[in-house]
């Protein structure tokens, strides 16, 4: 399956993604904020296939970590979270880099289905 690296500032929302896509076989290598993210995708530039990435969180926010991501692994697949729509408006220049972007609250079947188009 999938190596999944997720850059999440929620505890509850952060182990909930881990969770859903963990039974679905991936592995999934969790960060609590873009900085870290960010970190380890420089470590290993092609070791992930997906990011998931809330859009706001603290020090690198998650458009900033999509930016500085894709240019590390320009093939790196994409999907965004957010709980505001306001803030996808500042995501469109990167519109067709992005997979699939999915509003919270979302459930899981949202999640793992936005996975499993990134991945396609």
């Amino acid at each position: 399956m999938a190596r999944i690296l997720l850059a999440e500032d929620d505890a509850a929302t952060r182990d909930l993604v881990q969770r859903a896509l963990g039974l679905e076989g991936h592995e999934v290598v969790v960060t609590q904020d873009g900085v870290e993210a960010l970190e380890k995708l420089q470590a290993a530039p092609t070791r992930f296939d997906v990011l998931v990435t809330d859009v706001q969180m603290p020090g690198l926010d998650g458009i900033a970590l999509v930016e500085k991501g894709l240019a590390v692994n320009a093939k790196l697949r994409v999907v965004l979270m957010s709980g505001f729509a306001d803030e996808l408006g500042r995501a469109a220049h990167l519109k067709d880099k992005i997979s699939r972007v999915i509003t919270k609250p979302f459930t899981l079947e949202q999640i793992r289905s936005a996975v499993k188009a990134a991945l396609a």
